[in-house]
């Protein structure tokens, strides 16, 4: 099954008075770069977390979004710091006793004071509880943009084939085309000579056979031809392959690109030349294809 680049999953997730989001979006890109941007304190398994998604996208930028938000107000808790309480309390005391203050110090005052007390988010799972929960989320968000991806997969494989027909049909034009260079070439080059010599010299055969036989030396693209429905072979059977093939795309389509370079430079003839503009505008359209392919 052919995956496009481009795609896009989500997931949520409750946990311990929290709600997990998950959002995955992927782009094109020429390698596998996966980008994770989640709460700080999670980011030990960030690398477990990176070679999941790993597992399921083997070319393109996946950035990875996961926050948390609080659902429940007993998510927090206070603990008072008692060293930093009595410390208090004897400077305060010393105060009294030595410019005969008078006073105490109440609760209230206490709690203003800084460092009395620490809040912070009550974690009420396990290290292997939030693993799991986040796999969980991971899977069901990585279905989501998988299933997108083949979605779009399908739609590109689609139009490439099109257009993969159209450049067979141009390669079997050019085929039929071929042989009459030459013939179209002798014809006019005898033309030619016959109207510039003089009736009174003779026609040198030989020689003509020879430039004629160097012509057509120089106009062959059997070998072009033959490499291009090689290509066109291998190109279809990539796309039924089920595998990554996206770099192996654009390397045919540099090679198709190249053959098709070399009939337009050898072709000395006016439909050859215009099928080759077919054809190269044709390749430039796959190879568009092709860039966004995985």
């Amino acid at each position: 099954m052919v995956y496009s680049m481009t795609g896009y999953g989500q997931a949520a997730r409750e946990l311990g008075g929290y709600k997990i989001n998950i959002e995955m979006k992927s782009v094109n890109h020429r390698y596998s770069d996966i980008v994770l941007r989640m709460p700080r304190e999670w980011a030990g398994i960030e690398d477990h977390l990176r070679r999941l998604v790993a597992q399921h996208v083997n070319r393109g930028r996946v950035d990875v979004y996961v926050n948390k938000e609080r659902t429940s107000e007993s998510a927090y808790e206070a603990e008072c710091n008692m060293g930093v309480v009595e410390a208090y309390v004897q400077a305060g005391e010393q105060l009294k006793q030595r410019y005969g203050l008078e006073g105490s110090l109440l609760v209230n005052d206490l709690l203003r004071l800084p460092d009395v007390m620490n809040v912070r988010e009550k974690a009420t799972w396990s290290d292997e509880q939030l693993i799991a929960v986040l796999e969980d989320g991971f899977t069901e968000a990585l279905s989501g943009l998988c299933r997108m991806r083949g979605i779009e997969g399908r739609h590109l494989a689609d139009d490439t084939l099109e257009r993969l027909s159209r450049l067979e049909s141009l390669h079997t034009e050019m085929i039929q085309w071929a042989p009459s260079v030459v013939e179209e070439y002798r014809s006019k080059l005898k033309q030619r000579l016959e109207q510039l010599l003089d009736k009174s010299a003779a026609f040198d055969e030989s020689r003509f056979g020879m430039e004629v036989a160097m012509f057509a030396e120089r106009s062959n693209i059997d070998e072009e031809l033959t490499r291009l429905k090689s290509h066109f072979t291998q190109f279809r059977q990539l796309l039924s392959s089920g595998e990554p093939i996206g770099r192996k795309l654009d390397f045919l389509v540099q090679e198709m690109n190249r053959e098709t370079n070399t009939i337009g430079s050898k072709a000395n003839h006016l439909e050859l030349v215009n099928r080759v503009v077919d054809m190269k505008a044709e390749l430039e359209k796959i190879r568009e294809q092709a860039a966004n392919i995985e």
